[in-house]
């Protein structure tokens, strides 16, 4: 099951808020009510138990019936996943001290029409047609970069971002089939650089230290838009470069191993705001999926020493070594004479570790 996510056009924001609404009506309701049942009999309700008592309410609310089902089914989801008896309230109320951001969701049932149609040379614009009641149905055009029409539709959900802007969460079972290389790459995650080949390809963000003196600016004059712009700016940028990087590590390989950090050690540091810069969660979720689809090997591997270990002879002689050690990027080892860069040595080793761990636990490759 793959994400793909198209952007809604504008024009649609002021009925996707209403049906949001809707939405948030019936969940505040779910909510409540299994709230009172969990005190009354000490029992959850379930999502087949909730269905019971939101049946018949889409003709009130102009909500596709499935749609109600797939509420009680997802607050059923998260009550039990975050273990707790009554979640938050649901509110799409500008003067709400926590506003809720839009979501409608939509089963594959609701879907009734794709249309995909060429706008300009290379730009797609999709229309899907998507049933709220009998007689009623919503038509929204997306910016489609994927072309929809290629692929079989599961289930559809419209989400609201911070900015208003409102997309089109649409999961598709048949992903397009992509191959992976030949090769191998081990990759050292840091904050200098978020993340280095063995091969000496580097990814460099710093998109929150580039963006910080105009978002001191923003916050200093309460500008919330604008700050909002920013703060999508950065994480969108972020993204960007992130799913460039992967994209061609995953075309390029048929292993790639990467050094299992545990971020939590570091962001209570004054290394914490490079940290989040940095996207290491996100490089290695992005490589997990993308490898799982394209047949490519993904391991993590302790990366214990990597950087103070030679890569050519494994000597530990006079290499940098904790956080005094920090600032040297470049270093020689005094066994071999070989001129290490500090990153690229690590992503060798992570390399190195990675090809004797499957030397052990898979034979044959």
């Amino acid at each position: 099951m793959k994400t793909l996510k198209l952007r809604v056009k504008d024009k649609h924001a002021k009925q996707l808020m209403t049906l949001s609404n809707a939405v948030n009506f019936v969940w505040n309701y779910v909510n409540e009510l299994s709230f009172k049942h969990l005190q009354r009999t000490g029992k959850f309700f379930s999502a087949y138990d909730l269905a019971i008592y939101t049946k018949g309410s889409g003709e009130f609310l102009n909500l596709h019936s499935q749609t109600i089902q797939a509420i009680s089914e997802t607050h059923a989801k998260s009550r039990k996943q975050f273990k707790k008896a009554k979640l938050n309230w649901r509110t799409n109320n500008p003067k709400a001290r926590r506003k809720s951001l839009g979501w409608i969701p939509f089963k594959k049932s609701a879907i009734k029409n794709v249309k995909t149609k060429l706008s300009g040379k290379k730009c797609l614009k999709s229309t899907i047609q998507l049933s709220l009641t009998k007689g009623h149905k919503l038509t929204i055009e997306l910016w489609d970069s994927y072309n929809l029409a290629l692929y079989t539709i599961n289930t559809c959900t419209l989400v609201q971002d911070a900015r208003g802007r409102w997309y089109a969460c649409v999961t598709i079972k048949e992903p397009a089939e992509t191959r992976c290389g030949d090769r191998n790459v081990g990759i050292d995650l840091g904050c200098k650089e978020s993340a280095t080949t063995s091969n000496g390809c580097k990814l460099s963000i710093k998109q929150t230290h580039k963006w910080a003196a105009k978002l001191g600016v923003a916050q200093r004059v309460r500008n919330k838009n604008r700050v909002k712009a920013i703060h999508a700016k950065v994480k969108n940028t972020r993204q960007d470069l992130i799913h460039k990087f992967t994209h061609g590590l995953v075309k390029n390989n048929a292993l790639i191993v990467v050094g299992k950090l545990n971020s939590k050690l570091f962001t209570s540091t004054k290394l914490a705001k490079s940290v989040y810069d940095a996207g290491w969660f996100e490089i290695k979720r992005q490589l997990g999926y993308k490898c799982k689809y394209a047949g490519c090997y993904y391991i993590e591997v302790n990366e214990r020493y990597t950087t103070q270990t030679c890569s050519c002879c494994g000597s530990r002689c006079n290499s940098p070594k904790g956080r005094a050690g920090l600032g040297i990027r470049e270093w020689m080892c005094v066994t071999c004479n070989t001129v290490h860069d500090r990153d690229v040595n690590a992503a060798k080793n992570i390399l190195a570790v990675g090809l004797d761990r499957l030397a052990v636990e898979i034979p044959v490759l």
